[in-house]
């Protein structure tokens, strides 16, 4: 494996899982470490960031950053999955109009409780919720506070579908959300086609699909990189402050040792800061009564 560190703005198609997209952009790319910033269902397409070297060491901050949806709920049916996937688990002869639709959304806007589906990856006393589904386990998932900031409705295309964009924090659902809709419309629902357009600093406008991927890796085996196609680590960091280090000060750190931040205008303490040296990344540290710690250092 070569050295490869950076992000992948992926187009998932659907019909593949999220672990068997980053498998086959690691393997084009040859690298040593990969890892996804939220899971798409196989059914769902759309941008999954996948990590590769280094970069595997800020996912937890990608997996923060705010995602954007576009997804279709079919009205008069539930389904165990509450997508196409799982068979029909009860049925409504009834179907909203958009007056109706527009005047719920209010009411899934802003922070909400949200009951995960019974097939997805929460873990149940210590099991995975959609593997004690899959054996016909009654599951009834605790609701948890997650945030919508945008909720519309976009489209339509005819009475047994509409179409929705919404914007919303980490760990919200949308199948859960094409769910609790359906019954609080009183006609049922599910999620008929689902697309992610955003996650963090990442749009769709960046996103490649794997043919392009595979095609590129033939053109040019092994110097994918410099064709542009990987971002850099830091792309996730935007948020957080950066801090440039001098070449002892930098040692320190690389040694597991703390810096002295000194100066009247230097910072008392920060939970995350992005460290750079000479104007690369050295890795993440925390400020703790004015002194700069190392968090994780990157092998650049």
């Amino acid at each position: 494996m070569t050295s490869c560190d950076g992000w992948v703005v992926l187009d998932k198609p659907e019909g593949m899982t999220s672990t068997q997209a980053v498998a086959r952009v690691k393997r084009l790319f040859k690298a040593d470490k990969a890892g996804h910033a939220g899971t798409l269902d196989p059914l769902a397409s759309g941008l999954l960031p996948i990590a590769l070297g280094e970069a595997t060491k800020t996912v937890s901050y990608a997996m923060d950053g705010r995602k954007i949806y576009r997804f279709t709920v079919k009205w008069g049916e539930e389904r165990s999955t509450d997508d196409l996937e799982g068979p029909v688990t009860a049925t409504s002869d009834g179907r909203p109009d958009k007056a109706a639709i527009e005047s719920l959304l209010s009411r899934f806007r802003g922070e909400i409780m949200q009951a995960p589906p019974a097939f997805s990856a929460i873990k149940v006393q210590g099991e995975r919720a959609y593997d004690l589904a899959r054996s016909g386990a009654a599951l009834d998932l605790t609701p948890r506070p997650v945030t919508i900031d945008r909720l519309d409705l976009v489209g339509c295309p005819d009475p047994d579908q509409s179409v929705f964009v919404t914007e919303c924090g980490k760990g919200t659902y949308i199948r859960s959300l094409a769910r609790d809709m359906g019954r609080a419309l009183g006609c049922l629902g599910h999620v008929a086609a689902l697309r992610r357009v955003a996650v963090g600093p990442f749009a769709e406008a960046d996103m490649i699909s794997l043919d392009k991927l595979t095609e590129m890796s033939h053109k040019a085996p092994g110097h994918m990189a410099v064709t542009g196609v990987l971002r850099p680590l830091e792309t996730v960091l935007d948020g957080i402050p950066a801090l440039a280090v001098k070449d002892a000060e930098a040692q320190r750190l690389k040694q597991g040792q703390s810096v002295l931040l000194r100066g009247a205008n230097a910072p008392i303490a920060e939970a995350a800061v992005l460290v750079t040296w000479g104007g690369k990344p050295l890795g993440l540290c925390s400020i703790e009564q004015g002194a700069l710690k190392p968090k994780r250092l990157f092998n650049l």
